[in-house]
């Protein structure tokens, strides 16, 4: 890249731009890696928002010798969507489906189109794009056709070269062209041409009757080759097909700006053949078979993978489904119905006979659960049980499948001579393996010896005939490995390929041809911590470490999902990536790098980032590496405000349970002044939104009730924990699990005195406070835990501080520890007890059940749904999305409309499509507030469910 003079640069882009171009740290920051090893600050990012953006940036880049880099998801694990000059990030906008053709079996979209949506788009027609990676639901169209992703299905419908009809692109000159099959008829036309698309033709006729027969007889017959670029499909035998000859070049050799895709159709249903074996051989050795019986999908899982879903989701379901076995295969078959496709499971069961221990699914959620652990399995082994950190690079290797268990045996061989671990697991049906090793990045020798294992391994796997990727492309990872597989000859027409689309090497340089260093550019070696990254006050896990614990995101982007769980509520409002997940990890490492986040703990790029995160929790358990981003902020500003002003929420809110005892001294007067005139000007100083109302105050709080009651003679075997909200707005919901105790026998105590858990000083950082307020309730509570009595919440943010984040506040501390075992949810507590007061089902209410963030993150929701059965609810539990108000979040000044398009993104649009009459369940005060303010209804605890049928018996 020559010299260029930023600003004026960026002035002169941003002048023939309808989309937006942004060259700030923060920016950069969060574009200077994806899902790879590998760190390159881009000089700045541009969001086209159409095809005439794209050649607009082209051109000023070519003029500017600045090269570009296209990026659709950044899933890229290679390092192939990483780049110094100017990312395009297609995501953004260049995101519609132009045309879906039931008829001709094609679709038309744009490159940012994500696959997921394709799907749904294709779904009613009875067909699919068939290569479905385990990033379906984030990774985009441009992204596949750039890596030539494969995916689960690969066994029966191919990579992505497979199924690419036509592209659309646009060449680093500005020259537009929409390539694909070429007869020879056409060719000769082509080649005719006097411009610049003439020369191109002539250029790749001219390399295709060079190297066409080398190509067909040094190609490894391999349906996984992904390496190289794809010159056998310049051969007459593919008709010369320009197109699928540029899938999988990773933005080296054209922009895409559209594709023409095929589709495939889909079988009516599928069913599952689960296989148990001794180990990943013996499962390898039989995939060869396995071939030949129609499966849809033949993935291995090992049990070092099992066993760490095990580690992070003890009680998965989808462990339970597994047959007995050290290795298992998930074979996938169709059929025209549920009984066909199970009689194709049952071929395959027969087809092992007592070579494996075997089950058969046929139900959808048992299947899904399954898949999970297989399309998760790159998260959940880059960090192991005892704090090992795994790694990409050795990625996707792919052998031909009858080779599979041979080289199996002989690459575990390989990773002992190194002194490496590796979780294995990936497509054996097409004989491509997936691995995270445990390699030492971060420090020099660590990159000699990757560098030395990536050699020896790329040996290995061309010995077998096989490709060193079989799936994510070459990237920076393994674009140096080319010549260990391909010999001199198809390198240089590797060269020649290039140089005929982008002879001044402007687009993503360094990928597949003249390729960058294996070992160059390693993100934990180039960026280590410069900062302290230690701590003693939140951050427990990881070592107290906030370095380690950034490094959890592997960049594989399950933050950036639309649908399903509660992770990322604020991307899914704004689609910034500094509002998702792994946005706010990257910018926390680089802060903590300080090379282009440079303020440290001051960081306003991150703390901009950060304020959009509502500490929903969402993250810690739908991210597959557990990344807690919740904590993450909590710990930044305990650093960020530490000695100076804080935000004026943080002192209205985060002391709100002072101020709220201090209200209920004379809580009809503090509700006229917080309802009356008054009420904008104390919202303005408070930093509270205008649009929002101050939720009133209970003229009578749960205390002062409990107070005035009789005492029951008698021991207490059971404490209820008055938290903050539950004791000052909703004493109600405190008086019906009170009912419903006593109604059980039980003799019911509160603390002594008022306890809080200190939530609302964590979540704003006030961390100090926080810890002595945790420890101050431990020790009220200290008598009732040491007698054995359970601590019941009502309120599941509370209930979860007490259970998760006090230890981490004061791991140290045994009274804090004790009273964390002894906290139940109210559900926890009551549902043992339901044959004593379960109503029949049958003609209960129907109810919208909308669970709280840190219930479904923390606590879980077993007991909840058996509980609400055992009441006669006909529930339907609400599984996607957060009610928005996320505690202070939804109230603080700016982040009203946020706050709102969360809640509309799942639960504000079932409560108006209900039918009438349909009860809404809210566990959480701020579900309730949500919902009270947002659509008028009044939602209902659990406990006041129980407690109706208790009074019905």
């Amino acid at each position: 890249m020559t010299t260029t003079h930023v600003p004026d640069f960026a002035s002169d882009l941003r002048a023939v731009l309808r989309g937006r171009a942004r060259f700030d740290p923060g920016t950069r920051a969060l574009y200077s890696t994806d899902a790879s090893n590998y760190r390159r600050v881009p000089l700045g990012v541009v969001y086209p928002r159409d095809e005439e953006d794209v050649a607009a940036t082209v051109a000023l880049a070519r003029a500017h010798r600045v090269p570009i880099t296209g990026r659709g998801a950044g899933t890229s694990i290679a390092g192939n969507a990483v780049g110094d000059g100017l990312v395009l990030d297609f995501s953004r906008h260049m995101n519609k489906i132009l045309e879906v053709d039931p008829d001709r079996g094609l679709a038309r979209v744009q490159p940012g189109v994500v696959l997921d949506s394709l799907r749904t788009a294709a779904a009613p027609h009875g067909l699919t794009f068939g290569p479905d990676p385990s990033t379906h639901s984030r990774c985009t169209l441009g992204g596949m056709i750039g890596n030539n992703s494969c995916g689960t299905h690969s066994v029966a419908w191919g990579k992505t070269v497979d199924n690419v009809r036509s592209l659309d692109v646009l060449l680093s000159d500005g020259t537009r062209l929409e390539v694909g099959a070429t007869s020879d008829r056409e060719l000769d036309a082509l080649c005719a041409r006097g411009d610049r698309t003439g020369r191109l033709y002539q250029e790749l006729r001219a390399l295709r009757d060079d190297v066409g027969d080398l190509v067909r007889s040094s190609f490894p017959d391999l349906k996984r080759r992904v390496s190289g670029y794809n010159l056998d499909q310049l051969l007459p035998e593919h008709d010369f097909h320009v197109a699928r000859a540029l899938v999988g070049t990773e933005g080296s050799c054209a922009t895409v700006l559209g594709a023409t895709v095929e589709l495939v159709g889909t079988p009516g249903a599928r069913a599952m053949a689960v296989l148990g074996f001794a180990d990943s051989y013996a499962a390898a050795d039989e995939v060869t078979e396995l071939r030949g019986l129609d499966a849809l999908a033949i993935e291995g899982l090992s049990s070092e993978l099992v066993e760490v879903v095990g580690q992070r989701n003890p009680g998965s379901p989808s462990l339970r489904l597994l047959p007995g076995g050290r290795s298992w295969l998930l074979v996938e078959v169709g059929g025209a119905d549920r009984e066909e496709a199970e009689a194709a499971a049952q071929r395959v069961v027969r087809a092992m006979g007592d070579r494996a221990e075997s089950v058969v699914h046929t139900d959808p959620r048992r299947m899904a659960a399954l898949w999970k652990i297989r399309e998760e399995g790159s998260g959940y082994s880059t960090r192991m049980a005892d704090g090992s950190e795994r790694w990409s690079g050795w990625e996707d290797a792919a052998v031909p499948p009858e080779r599979l268990g041979v080289y199996l045996r002989e690459f575990d061989k390989l990773l002992e001579r190194f002194g490496r671990r590796g979780v294995t697991y990936g497509h054996y049906g097409d004989g491509c393996i997936h691995v995270r090793i445990d390699f030492d990045l971060a420090s020099t020798r660590g990159a000699a010896g990757y560098r030395s294992f990536m050699e020896v391994a790329a040996d290995l796997v061309v010995s077998h005939g096989g490709s060193v990727s079989g799936e994510h492309g070459d990237g920076q990872a393994r674009s140096e490995l080319l010549s260990r597989m391909y010999p001199a000859e198809i390198i240089r027409g590797f060269e020649r390929f290039k140089s005929a689309f982008d002879p001044d090497d402007l687009l993503n340089p360094g990928q597949i041809v003249r390729p960058r260093p294996l070992d160059a550019d390693l993100r934990v070696l180039i960026a280590p911590p410069r900062l302290p990254s230690r701590t003693t006050l939140a951050l427990h896990a990881d070592g107290g470490d906030l370095a380690s614990a950034t490094r959890r995101c592997v960049g594989m982007g399950k933050c950036l999902n639309t649908t399903g769980g509660v992770m990322c509520p604020s991307y899914r409002a704004t689609k910034e990536e500094q509002h998702s997940t792994r946005g706010r990890a990257h910018l926390l490492f680089e802060m903590l790098a300080g090379k282009v986040i440079s303020r440290g703990w001051r960081s306003p790029e991150v703390r901009e980032a950060l304020d959009l995160c509502l500490s929903c929790k969402g993250c810690k358990t739908d991210c597959p590496v557990g990344v807690d981003m919740a904590t993450y902020k909590a710990e930044f500003l305990h650093h960020h405000y530490r000695g100076r002003m804080r935000p004026a929420s943080h002192y209205s809110m985060g002391f709100l349970p002072l101020w709220l005892a201090m209200g209920q001294r004379a809580p009809r007067l503090a509700n006229r002044v917080l309802g009356g005139p008054l009420a904008p000007l104390l919202k303005r100083v408070g930093g509270i939104a205008p649009q929002r109302g101050i939720p009133r105050l209970a003229e009578q709080n749960l205390r002062a009730w409990w107070a005035e009651r009789a005492p029951r003679a008698g021991t207490p075997s059971v404490v209820l924990f008055p938290d903050t909200f539950t004791n000052h707005f909703d004493p109600h919901v405190g008086r019906d699990a009170v009912a419903v105790m006593e109604a059980l026998g039980h003799v019911v105590a509160l603390p002594e005195r008022q306890v809080c858990c200190g939530l609302t000083w964590a979540s704003t950082g006030q961390l100090g406070i926080a810890r002595r307020m945790v420890r101050r309730t431990a020790r009220v509570l200290r008598p009732q835990v040491r007698s054995g009595a359970p601590v019941v919440g009502l309120e599941p943010s509370c209930t979860a501080f007490l259970r998760n984040d006090a230890l981490e506040l004061a791991p140290d501390d045994s009274d804090v520890a004790a009273l964390g075992a002894a906290t139940r949810t109210f559900a926890e507590w009551v549902e043992p007890t339901r044959d004593e007061w379960a109503r029949e089902p049958d003609g209960g209410p129907e109810a919208l059940v909308q669970v709280h963030c840190h219930q479904y993150a923390e606590l879980g929701f077993d007991a909840d749904r058996s509980t609400l059965d055992a009441t006669g609810t006909r529930a339907r539990v609400l599984d996607s999305g957060c009610c928005g108000l996320a505690g202070n979040f939804g109230f603080e000044r700016g982040h009203y409309e946020v706050s709102m398009a969360c809640a509309e993104h799942a639960l504000l649009p079932a409560v108006r499509s209900a039918a009438a009459g349909t009860e809404v369940v809210a566990d959480g005060f701020s579900c309730r507030t949500q919902l009270r303010q947002a659509t008028g209804t009044e939602p209902v605890h659990l406990a006041t469910l129980v407690a109706r049928a208790l009074e019905s018996r």
